[in-house]
């Protein structure tokens, strides 16, 4: 018996005018996700604990089946496993975006949480000049992809309030930045790093060429590292993620499941999405029991605003994702068990994370149903009754067995 969860970041929405009272998901083409609901269980789940923050990283965490409120120390220390930064018990990692502030009048404005997608390769040389002439043996950067990197605090306080950038969109990031202030280390550094990153030739590059310049630090989601009991003692099953970005892939290094990678997957609506669903059929082909594909692009567009680029993205998850992985478990994998599921809503009206809960539906080829459901979304879910408070019951649910529970 094969199990697999696809995952379309940030899909989640409300009801919108310029689709006559429908949300994205509803107003999308998405047959894939629409036969899955058909014929089988449609319903929702709450991936958010009551009083976390709605963000990706506690949602998909929840999901992988296990507990926030009781796990989660912070996004930083997540994203660090993903890309084997080692840290000592004391250590404090953060998430940190390069991002474009810009001056209107008396006030600084977050204008984009991720200095226009900078290139990876672009960001590299940033991340990599910037420890050059500011790191520390208290202070230091790691290169990631694109705008996300991490920056770690030697002996660092993690209990400090920071606030994610994507949430700060068009406001002033006033309040937002008194918590640097009161960490003077840390002030010094940021402040330094914009007066380098203003001035550096990538930067004059991307202006001139009608870019946004990366020319702030914003580091958040600090914690140190959390500790999780491996998925397959968990579970009994043998697993693997499929994931670009460095906060899923790192949930599955926590989780000591098998991390793929793919070729073209970049967290953008520029992904290869197709090449996701194969690598996802290959390893359940290889061995594999369990098989989580993570795509961020719906999240992405969701935090840009843009209705158009979201329903592209839906659709082109169904598309190249869903249907795929329909069409080549019918043809290689026997029996087997398939949930779509987004994480969170990122409503476009809000441009950031909500905690409502989320549609899910599973397929199980063993047994296809007929049901009335109109199709996947946040609607037809809402009415099957159906309904999981955490990601563990869910999971459970879907997986058809009860977690083992941790030796004392």
């Amino acid at each position: 018996m094969k199990y697999i969860i696809l995952v379309g970041d940030g899909m989640g929405d409300f009801p919108l005018k310029e689709l006559n009272g429908k949300t994205p998901l509803e107003a999308a083409l998405t047959p894939g996700m629409d036969f899955i609901a058909q014929h089988g269980d449609l319903g929702l789940v709450q991936t958010i604990p009551p009083g976390m923050e709605p963000g990706s990283d506690v949602a998909n965490m929840s999901l992988l089946g296990y507990r926030p409120e009781e796990q989660y120390t912070g996004r930083g220390p997540i994203e660090a496993a993903a890309l084997g930064i080692s840290l000592r018990p004391e250590d404090v990692a953060f998430r940190c975006n390069l991002v474009t502030i810009k001056k209107q009048e008396d006030r600084y404005i977050m204008y984009d949480y991720s200095a226009g997608h900078i290139s990876t390769e672009e960001a590299h040389i940033l991340i990599k000049e910037l420890n050059e002439h500011l790191a520390s043996d208290k202070l230091f950067l790691h290169p990631g992809k694109s705008y996300r990197h991490i920056l770690v605090w030697r002996g660092g306080p993690e209990g400090i309030k920071t606030y994610p950038p994507h949430d700060l969109l068009g406001r002033d990031i006033y309040e937002a930045w008194l918590v640097y202030e009161n960490e003077p280390i840390l002030r010094d550094f940021l402040l330094k790093a914009m007066a380098f990153l203003d001035k550096h030739p990538i930067n004059r590059k991307r202006r001139e060429e009608g870019k946004l310049p990366a020319n702030a630090l914003w580091p958040w989601g600090q914690g140190r590292m959390p500790r999780l009991e491996p998925f397959e003692e968990k579970w009994g099953l043998k697993g693997a993620v499929v994931a670009a970005v460095d906060l899923i892939r790192g949930l599955g290094v926590l989780a000591k499941l098998e991390i793929i990678d793919v070729p073209g997957a970049t967290g953008y609506l520029d992904t290869n999405y197709e090449g996701k669903a194969l690598a996802a059929i290959n390893a359940l082909k290889e061995g594999a029991d369990f098989v989580f594909v993570h795509v961020e692009a719906p999240d992405e567009a969701s935090h840009e605003g843009s209705l158009e680029l979201k329903i592209k993205a839906i659709q082109d998850f169904d598309r190249y994702v869903v249907r795929t992985v329909l069409e080549e478990t019918t043809a290689q994998i026997g029996d087997h068990r398939l949930m779509v599921v987004t994480d969170h809503y990122t409503p476009l009206s809000l441009r950031t994370h909500a905690s409502k809960p989320v549609p899910f539906a599973i397929y199980d080829s063993r047994n296809p149903q007929v049901k009335r459901a109109t199709g996947y979304h946040e609607k037809s879910a809402s009415e099957t009754g159906l309904f999981f408070d955490n990601g563990e019951k869910l999971l459970s649910h879907f997986l058809e067995r009860e977690p083992r529970l941790p030796e004392e």
